[in-house]
């Protein structure tokens, strides 16, 4: 059995949480693996990887509301802001969260939680194309 290296190309629409959890579950079942390690790794210095609750909505504005507390954008106290004000603050929220996920799998299924889901966290205000590399192994 070999491993397998995929790459998912995602358009968040600006800050916030997107859920791929299903892109990633389709990888799964068309792998040769029955269970195994599903790493992911988002190829980005200013977008990270969460795994987070997925029924109750509320819990991503109170995440970003947290963080938008915790590394305000346009904070005097960065220096870099070669693309705007939410460029230093976007570098931080990844520093802070995860730019790798390790989930395993049984019987070609991710084993997560009930109310689990995998989501990209868009750290910047506008429109980008992200790219998360999923490896089976």
């Amino acid at each position: 059995m070999a491993s397998r290296i995929v790459h998912l190309e995602l358009r968040p629409r600006g800050r916030g949480l997107l859920d791929f959890t299903e892109k990633v579950a389709a990888v799964v079942a068309a792998g040769e693996l029955a269970e195994g390690l599903c790493t992911l790794f988002v190829r980005h210095t200013s977008a990270s990887l969460v795994v987070q609750e997925n029924a109750d909505p509320t819990v991503q504005s109170d995440l970003e509301r947290f963080f938008a507390r915790l590394v305000p954008d346009g904070d005097r106290i960065f220096e870099h802001d070669a693309e705007g004000p939410d460029d230093m603050p976007a570098h931080v929220r990844a520093a802070l969260t995860a730019t790798s996920l390790g989930i395993p799998f049984a019987k070609k299924r991710l084993l997560l939680g009930t109310w689990q889901g995998i989501y990209l966290y868009e750290h910047r205000h506008a429109p980008h194309t992200r790219e998360v590399v999923v490896h089976l192994g």
